[in-house]
């Protein structure tokens, strides 16, 4: 058999992660196995061990991934903010949604694999790649543009997402770690519910509430 190039292999193994970042925001770690995640990618599981030293490598690595989609997403609505929006009002919009309630394996990392990290050791790589993708989701939070008074540390209209720390100091950072808190909460909750009145209502109290609170302390409300 003809030997696999280095970039064709390197393109196997992305295919590998992203079907698994996918796979396990849609079913938790604990209930995606090696040949399932192989085989999503149009991959054999015997191929495994020539890109991934382990599974737990491969979950770090898709988890890590899934949270890089986050951040993309974020800094592209940073630079493209829709007509009549603030980038700030469209993510929480997009966020709190019945949309990204119902279809987790194209969300938010955070909310899909709280449960799944918090139930690793401390020093585990998947509860060590989680820390990661938060913090950076933080970061970019705090960096999102919301039409008013920038928080510390966020960027004007169209510019790109930093790449280091961002994450201010002081009041802001509160208010932003209370918001990352209340968003992913919320979406926790709704999806748990087999209520639909109930599962909207806390999407939308949630909506409100980070509304309010922004109002309160100066910045231009939804």
């Amino acid at each position: 058999m003809p030997r696999v190039s280095r970039a064709e292999a390197e393109r196997s193994r992305s295919r590998v992660i992203d079907h698994t970042a996918r796979l396990i925001r849609e079913k938790g770690t604990g209930q995606v196995s090696v040949p399932e995640a192989m085989a999503a990618a149009g991959l054999t599981h015997g191929g495994f061990y020539r890109h991934f030293a382990s599974k737990d490598d491969l979950l770090a690595q898709a988890l890590a991934a899934a949270f890089t989609e986050r951040r993309e997403a974020m800094e592209q609505l940073a630079g493209q903010p829709p007509a009549g929006h603030t980038p700030r009002d469209e993510f929480l919009d997009r966020y709190l949604s019945p949309l990204h309630r119902d279809h987790p394996g194209h969300g938010c990392a955070a909310a899909a694999l709280a449960a799944d990290a918090a139930r690793t050791e401390p020093g585990s790589p998947l509860r060590t790649a989680y820390t990661t993708g938060l913090r950076e989701l933080l970061d970019a939070l705090a960096a999102l543009p919301d039409g008013a008074a920038l928080p510390d540390g966020a960027l004007p209209d169209g510019a790109a997402l930093p790449d280091g720390p961002a994450l201010p100091d002081g009041a802001a950072r509160q208010d932003t770690l209370a918001d990352l808190s209340t968003m992913v909460g919320a979406l926790l909750l709704a999806r748990a519910s087999d209520d639909d009145t109930l599962s909207a209502e806390l999407l939308t109290a949630a909506r409100h509430r980070l509304t309010a609170a922004r109002a309160d302390n100066g910045r231009a409300p939804a």
